[in-house]
């Protein structure tokens, strides 16, 4: 299982605090959450101390979700902050898209899952970023593969468009992964190269990674963009469970 990201935190914004907490609680596996009661509460909560993503109910008795927005755009310590609105899907195409920035939007009624799924974007983004703040080697960075697993890498990198190398390291097994733009172009895992070394790195859950956003391949093994990887990957892993409960 992926610890939540370290040092990653979410700040939560309803006024009914049954659907807080229900928010709340979905997002602790993957980041730290604090909750704010209205949109001037979590006004005062995020100017006092800056979360790395706001989860906000647009319809809020006072100042609400878009105001909120306003009004942190407007500071230069908060104007970086991510934004996910939580919305019917008329003040969403009427009211926000039309004339707030945001990270994505949640439409009403919405699963507790699919809110996960978009925090989780702008998590893994986040803690890369602060990675990449504590490197100790210029353009170097290393982690976990428990507090970040190789998917998550993955998807941060292809977001960010990123080139790099991505070394992993779990016991005496030794691959690396080689993405231009973002698109990992070349895969190796000891003798296994391409789509299937990229397979069999996805399942680990622990080991070590390092991502040199120096180092590059001229070498094109793989046959799929990431986000091809990643889906086989799944579908792969899925035929695997479904043929165990079977036997």
């Amino acid at each position: 299982m992926i610890s939540p990201a370290k040092g990653v935190r979410t700040l939560v914004v309803d006024d009914n605090p049954f659907v807080r907490d229900l928010m709340a609680r979905g997002l602790e596996p993957i980041c730290e959450v604090s909750v704010a009661t209205d949109g001037a509460d979590a006004l005062l909560q995020a100017v006092d101390n800056p979360p790395d993503l706001i989860v906000a109910d647009f319809k809020m008795a006072g100042l609400d979700g878009r105001q909120l927005c306003e009004r942190l755009r407007a500071r230069p310590g908060t104007r970086h902050i991510p934004f996910i609105f939580v919305a019917s899907r008329g003040d969403i195409e009427e009211k926000l898209r039309p004339l707030v920035v945001a990270e994505d939007f949640l439409v009403k009624p919405f699963f507790v899952g699919e809110l996960v799924r978009l925090a989780k974007k702008v998590v893994d983004r986040v803690h890369l970023e602060k990675l990449q703040q504590r490197a100790v080697r210029p353009g170097v960075i290393q982690g976990r593969l428990e507090e970040m697993g190789v998917a998550e890498l993955m998807q941060s990198l292809e977001m960010g468009q990123k080139s790099c190398r991505m070394s992993l390291r779990r016991g005496d097994q030794a691959g690396e992964l080689y993405f231009s733009a973002g698109q990992c172009k070349d895969a190796r895992l000891g003798k296994i190269e391409g789509d299937t070394a990229v397979f069999q790195m996805i399942q680990w859950t622990d080991g070590e990674f390092e991502i040199d956003f120096g180092a590059s391949s001229s070498r094109t093994t793989t046959t799929r963009s990431t986000t091809g990887l990643l889906m086989e990957a799944m579908r792969l892993l899925d035929e695997e469970s479904s043929a165990k409960l079977e036997s």
